[in-house]
């Protein structure tokens, strides 16, 4: 069984800064993409960053430039630093991957429970 744990989430003031973890555990062979959502009250879920095997991050544009996706493939996790946080940026922050159990299998899409990110002063 695969799990996906978010940490890092709490209370900060505008401008401040946070550093999301999401660590994946279980029967995992091989990760691929790895990606941060959010969801703020009453919003959709909206794609947040994500980064590929070889490192590559792609970024909401109300994000760019803010935060910094990455990930340890060694300890199967990925970060979220953001920097500049804003009011809007409230939100319950999810993980998500796509894991391969085994050789055997195809990559399946997981997620975590989410953690909450609050901005304000």
């Amino acid at each position: 069984q695969v799990q996906l744990v978010e940490s890092g989430g709490g209370l900060v003031q505008p401008g401040g800064s946070l550093r999301l973890s999401c660590a994946a555990s279980g029967s995992i062979f091989s990760i691929n993409t790895m990606r941060w959502y959010r969801q703020a009250p009453g919003k959709e879920r909206e794609l947040v960053a994500a980064i590929t095997t070889g490192g590559s991050g792609n970024y909401a544009d109300s994000v760019a430039g803010r935060f910094i996706i990455s990930r340890d493939d060694a300890k199967n996790t990925v970060y979220l630093q953001m920097n500049g946080l804003k009011p809007e940026d409230t939100a319950v922050y999810y993980c998500n991957a796509d894991i391969k159990p085994n050789s055997r299998t195809w990559y399946y899409a997981y997620w975590g429970k989410g953690t909450l990110v609050t901005v304000s002063s």
